[in-house]
C-alpha cells in the first residue's frame, strides 16, 4: 500500500462553511484511508450522507460517534433514542461500506504498519470532575452554577441505561475484551471521540467542561493496548500532544468561529501513519 492513514473530527456539517471544508476533503493517493472521530452532524441524514460523500473517495473509512451523532435532535426527522439510535447509525455505516466500532478491527498494511485500527465508542462517566469537587453531583452543580452544561444533558439520552455513566461502563467492559483479543504483535490506533486520558483538558478554557470528555477507567489504555496513535476529537483543540511516550492526535475541525480564528484555509485532515509526510 502506497497511501496514508487520515484522520479527522468534528466536521459538525450544520454549518454551512464546514460543509464547503468537507467538500475539499480529498486523498492523495487511492489507497488512502481516512477515520472520521465522531461529531459529523447532529442530524441523521446529514451524517449519512456525509459518510457516503467520504466513502465514495477514500478507499476505507472509519467511524466512531461523537456525542452530537447521539443526540436526539428537535430538527430531526429520526427520534430515536439512545442506544437504539447508535444501532441505527451502526447500520447505517455497514450500508455504506465504512466500518464502526461493532465492526472487526482492520489492520492497516501501508507506511508505519501494519498496525490494527481499533475504532471505540467509550462516552464518559463524569470522572473528569470540575476542579475542587469530588462527586458527580457535586461535579455538575459546579457546572451550571458556573453556566458551562453540556447539551448532552438534555439531548444526549441513554436509554436503555439508567444514565450516561452506566452505558459507558458496559462500553468499556466489552471494548476491554475485544481489545485483549487483539494480535499482541501488532501495534495499535485506537480511535475515540472522547480522549483517553484526562490531561488534554487542562488546556479547556472552562475545566467544569472536563466532565463531559472522557474516563479515568481509560487512563492507561494507550499503553495496555500497545497505542503507536491515539487519535482523538471533542475538544476543538486540534493538536498532537504525547503522553507516556504515546503521540496523542486531536484532530477537530471545530465550528467556523473556532477555525476561522486561526487564520488560512482550514486543512482539517491529519496524517497518522504512511504516505510522504
Amino acid at each position: 500500500m502506497t497511501g496514508a492513514l487520515y484522520a479527522v473530527s468534528d466536521l459538525h456539517v450544520s454549518y454551512a462553511e464546514n460543509r464547503t471544508v468537507v467538500d475539499g476533503l480529498r486523498p492523495e493517493s487511492p489507497d488512502d484511508w481516512l477515520l472520521v472521530a465522531g461529531d459529523v452532524g447532529e442530524v441523521f441524514a446529514d451524517v449519512e450522507r456525509t459518510l457516503r460523500q467520504l466513502r465514495d473517495r477514500f478507499a476505507q473509512v472509519v467511524w466512531v460517534p461523537g456525542n452530537h451523532e447521539l443526540w436526539t435532535h428537535p430538527a430531526d426527522p429520526v427520534t430515536l433514542r439512545g442506544r437504539a439510535r447508535y444501532d441505527a447509525l451502526v447500520g447505517m455505516c455497514r450500508e455504506l461500506g465504512v466500518l464502526t466500532p461493532e465492526d472487526d478491527y482492520p489492520v492497516w498494511r501501508g507506511a508505519g504498519g501494519p498496525v490494527t485500527v481499533a475504532p471505540l465508542f467509550l462516552l464518559y462517566d463524569y470522572s473528569f470532575r470540575a476542579p475542587g469537587t469530588t462527586s458527580k453531583e457535586e461535579s455538575l452543580r459546579a457546572a451550571y452554577a458556573a453556566g458551562v452544561v453540556c447539551t448532552d444533558e438534555v439531548l444526549l439520552h441513554p436509554d436503555p441505561y439508567p444514565d450516561r455513566e452506566s452505558w459507558c461502563w458496559e462500553r468499556i467492559a466489552g471494548t476491554e475484551r475485544r481489545l485483549a483479543a487483539v494480535d499482541p504483535a501488532l501495534p495499535t490506533v485506537l480511535v475515540n471521540h472522547w480522549p483517553l486520558v484526562r490531561e488534554p483538558t487542562d488546556v479547556l478554557w472552562y475545566p467544569e467542561f472536563a466532565q463531559w470528555c472522557g474516563t479515568d477507567r481509560t487512563a492507561d489504555w494507550h499503553l495496555r493496548h500497545r497505542a503507536a496513535v491515539a487519535v482523538y476529537g471533542h475538544l476543538h483543540i486540534p493538536r498532537t500532544t504525547h503522553h507516556d511516550g504515546v503521540r496523542f492526535e486531536e484532530v477537530s475541525l471545530g465550528y467556523p468561529r473556532e477555525w476561522g480564528r486561526r487564520g488560512g484555509e482550514p486543512r482539517p485532515m491529519r496524517r497518522i501513519l504512511g504516505g510522504a509526510g
